[in-house]
C-alpha cells in the first residue's frame, strides 16, 4: 500500500514477517495507490497516478505509476503543508522528500521502498517476502481487506497526538505518515499498545 494506513503497522508489529501478493489484481480506489493525511481542514486524500490498463486486470506488480498532473510534486507540497508544525517533520522530512523527486516506474516498487523507510525510521524490523515463497502460511492473518477505504480501521490506535486535533478531533487509521511525523520514536509505542488489543479473525 501507498504509505498505508497505521492499522496495517499494528498488524505488522504484532508478526514475525509480511507476505506480500504481487500476483493480487490491482483494484482502484483503494489504499494500494491512495494515502490519507490529517490536513488543516481534515482528512485528505493523496491518490499516486496509475497508467490505465485498458480494462484488463493487472497484477500489482506490472502497475505503472503515470506521470500525469505533477503529483509528485501535489504529493509533497500537501505533506509539507500538513505537517511542517508536526513535532518530527524536520527530523523525517529528508528521509521522504527523495521519493517525490525520483520517479518509479512500477508501483509496487515505490510502495515497496516507501515501506521500508518507514519501518526504518519506526525501528520496526520485520521480514518481507513473497506470498508462495514459504510454504507453511496457515497462521497467516489477511490483510488484504485493510487495503479497502471501508475498513474499519478497528485495530488502530484510538488516540495519539495529531497537529489539528484541537480543530478537526482525533482522526483514526491515517497514513503511518501520520504517525512518524506526530509521535516519532515513540511511534513504535503507540503500535505496541495497539497490538495488544488486537484479535485476529
Amino acid at each position: 500500500m501507498y504509505l498505508a494506513p497505521v492499522s496495517l503497522y499494528v498488524r505488522l508489529y504484532a508478526a514475525q514477517r509480511m507476505l506480500m501478493d504481487l500476483d493480487a489484481s490491482f483494484v482502484k480506489q483503494t489504499f494500494r495507490n491512495r494515502a490519507l493525511i490529517a490536513a488543516e481542514n481534515g482528512a485528505l486524500s493523496l491518490t499516486v497516478p496509475v497508467v490505465h490498463s485498458g480494462g484488463v486486470k493487472q497484477a500489482m506488480r506490472d502497475v505503472r505509476i503515470s506521470e500525469h498532473g505533477n503529483w509528485r510534486r501535489m504529493h509533497w507540497n500537501a505533506i509539507v503543508s500538513a505537517y511542517k508544525k508536526s513535532p518530527f517533520f524536520d527530523y523525517y522530512a529528508d528521509d521522504f522528500r527523495p521519493f517525490y523527486e525520483k520517479r518509479y516506474e512500477f508501483l509496487a516498487d515505490f510502495n515497496m521502498q516507501l515501506h521500508t523507510t518507514v519501518c526504518t525510521l519506526l525501528g520496526l524490523d520485520r521480514e518481507v517476502a513473497a506470498l508462495g515463497s514459504i510454504e507453511n502460511t496457515v497462521h497467516a492473518v489477511d490483510a488484504r481487506p485493510l487495503t479497502e477505504p471501508s475498513a474499519t480501521g478497528a485495530d488502530a490506535p484510538q488516540h495519539y497526538y495529531q497537529v489539528f486535533e484541537q480543530r478537526n478531533g482525533f482522526l483514526p487509521n491515517l497514513s503511518v505518515a501520520d504517525l512518524l511525523f506526530n509521535m516519532g520514536p515513540e511511534g513504535l509505542i503507540t503500535l505496541r499498545d495497539a497490538a495488544k488489543n488486537l484479535t485476529h479473525k
